[in-house]
């Protein structure tokens, strides 16, 4: 273990499915105070074990469970867990964070971190409670929807409290875009479910009574005080508790951040009056996902009557309900509300299920997907009755659904007859909720994020651009944004570079990214951190992490054969809308996204042809054994 630091445990679990093995080993201080925890570690723990051009849905593919000093129900924004992996939608560097209590209740188990390999004979689900860890037949719950397996769980467990993250259907039938559920929180995006459900690995149950030692306790106590002042003087988090992300979806509309119709547009005009619906007829109350959450921006909704009558559930949030309203003209806010909730009982991520019905309809249109393929169903845009019947189908891997199911990529490829042109998405992952035509920071965002086309790795670049948001990263060198126009592309590339490395510290100590948006900075990040660790740590040593723990995931990723080909967007996204409130603006085309991409090569000191990270970064970032 090296150095004994505050707020970590300094043991990590391993669990060897095929084996039925289970490990408890120390971590090396040095490599924590490297990569700190989350994606950081993951990343490190994912580079060092596995092999090249594996495949991901093979036993030799592992799953990390990372947590960091910060993963806490009193830290704001505290309540993450990131699990890691190579992604089988994308081939490459895949994560996915998932808010609720899984994350503080491993480390109170006494964990940093939980690595899953191999894969078990049978379905078992995994049992850890403190020092006790089991594995146990999962065999009788297969099928099961989310809500049931963990019912499933709590019931043999005795215990109805206890923190439970599981696959759903999809999960076992290794549906590429299939995630791990955490009540209705979802470790959502790049296939993490098909990962769990390769290794015969149903769920994973958690509770502990330990707690890390923290270094300086009353500095700690004073840094949590610090951080809440902030968020309770905070417009932004009294907005988010007010409205919650669904509250965006008017403004973002107005702003052009709204891709409709599979990205034909990047407005609608329907975005306020479908919040509005939403907000007047079908939210019940906002909820936090962790215990102890200020913001508590998530919404619990319901539809109480009907052909699309839903129960009252978490999960109806800004990019879910885009993606099953503006994604496919759907004008009916029921329908996208029971959409979202099948997903997370089915267990698939909302913003990909949505892009592949919006891809579907688009090749319908253009009868490249006849009748006949998709068993007589009316595929228009804007059919409010086949979005949950698609759900369905995709998640059980049934007639249309089993190709959809690979993902817009490949279904596009298999498909062929020129739909590749209507799959929206890059390394292979489907495109979400915000526009690049809004502001042109997120075009190179998009472009060059480790795990595909993201609007969240690290935050969104267009809250920079036409939001106009800073999050306290003027202090370490980029314009301030109100001296910023949205629409120019000189310049972003540098600037793009110095977000990244700033906004990616939530993922690697797992905190909420909202919480940067109330006001939260990497100097509060880092008083937090240094009153936990002991460590005397500053806002520019975060970023120089945050610098690390990126090339390391574009050494990931060129590994498994990408380079500066793979970091693209897709024609349409780059094109004028083609209605909308922008129709006539040709400030929103991307004109010279090779430019962008130039600059922010540049100031990575990546190699402009190949965008492989210099010799001279490595070893400025400490990475030149790899």
């Amino acid at each position: 273990m090296g150095e004994n630091l505050g707020g970590y445990f300094g043991k990590q679990l391993r669990i060897s499915l095929d084996t039925k093995e289970t490990s408890v080993e120390e971590i090396d201080s040095a490599v924590l105070k490297k990569y700190l925890g989350g994606v950081g570690y993951g990343a490190r723990v994912l580079y060092d074990e596995i092999e090249k051009g594996i495949d991901p849905l093979s036993a030799d593919n592992k799953i990390i469970f990372a947590t960091s000093p910060l993963t806490a129900n009193n830290i704001p924004g505290g309540g993450s867990i990131m699990l890691c992996f190579k992604s089988p939608l994308t081939h490459v560097w895949g994560e996915s964070r998932c808010g609720g209590d899984f994350g503080p209740d491993l480390r109170r188990a006494g964990f940093d971190a939980l690595i899953i390999e191999g894969k078990a004979a049978e379905p078992v689900f995994l049992v850890i409670n403190d020092d006790d860890v089991a594995l146990r037949p999962a065999g009788h719950m297969a099928g099961e929807k989310v809500t049931g397996k963990i019912a499933k769980i709590r019931d043999e467990l005795n215990d109805p409290k206890i923190s439970v993250m599981c696959i759903g259907p999809a999960g076992e039938k290794l549906v590429k875009i299939a995630t791990v559920m955490s009540e209705h929180r979802a470790a959502g995006r790049c296939g993490a479910g098909a990962v769990m459900g390769s290794k015969n690995l149903m769920g994973i149950a958690v509770k502990g009574s330990h707690q890390a030692k923290v270094a300086h306790p009353e500095k700690m106590k004073t840094a949590i005080k610090n951080a809440m002042n902030i968020i309770l003087e905070s417009e932004t988090a009294a907005g988010f508790k007010e409205h919650g992300t669904p509250g965006d979806m008017g403004p973002n509309d107005a702003a052009g951040d709204w891709p409709t119709k599979n990205w034909h547009s990047n407005s609608w005009g329907k975005g306020e009056e479908l919040y509005d619906k939403f907000f007047e007829h079908h939210l019940v109350k906002n909820n936090g996902c962790y215990r102890g959450c200020p913001i508590a921006c998530g919404r619990i909704a319901d539809v109480k009557a009907g052909k699309f009558q839903t129960p009252a559930h978490e999960g109806s949030e800004y990019e879910s309900l885009s993606a099953f309203t503006a994604f496919v003209l759907n004008e009916n806010i029921e329908a996208a509300i029971h959409s979202t909730y099948l997903c997370n009982e089915y267990g698939i991520d909302t913003i990909s299920a949505g892009a592949l019905i919006a891809f579907a309809m688009e090749s319908y249109e253009n009868g490249i997907l006849t009748k006949k393929d998709i068993a007589d169903m009316d595929l228009r845009w804007g059919n409010p009755d086949v979005l949950p019947e698609l759900v369905r189908m995709i998640s059980l891997r049934e007639g249309i659904g089993d190709i959809l199911a690979e993902g817009v990529k490949a279904a596009s490829e298999k498909i062929g007859k020129g739909s590749e042109e209507f799959a929206i998405h890059g390394k292979g992952l489907e495109a979400p909720a915000h526009d690049p035509r809004s502001g042109k920071a997120l075009a190179v965002t998009y472009g060059t994020a480790s795990r595909g086309l993201c609007h969240i790795q690290p935050l969104e670049g267009m809250a920079y651009d036409s939001g106009k948001l800073d999050w306290g990263l003027t202090a370490y060198g980029i314009p301030d944004p109100n001296s910023v126009e949205r629409w120019d592309e000189k310049g972003k590339g540098q600037i793009v570079k110095v977000l990244q490395d700033g906004l990616v510290l939530p993922d690697i100590l797992n905190t909420c990214k909202f919480f940067m948006y109330a006001g939260i900075t990497l100097d509060n990040l880092a008083e937090l951190l240094s009153a936990s660790t002991g460590w005397d740590i500053k806002g520019r040593d975060l970023l120089e992490v945050g610098e690390r723990v990126l090339n390391l995931q574009r050494l990931f990723n060129m590994r498994e054969g990408l380079s500066r080909k793979d970091d693209i967007l897709p024609e349409r996204i780059k094109q004028k809308p083609a209605f909308g409130f922008y129709e006539k603006e040709n400030q929103c085309a991307i004109k010279d996204f090779e430019g962008m991409l130039n600059e922010y090569y540049e100031a990575r000191k990546w190699d402009i042809k190949t965008g492989m990270p210099s010799k001279e970064k490595l070893k400025e970032l400490g990475l030149e054994e790899l």
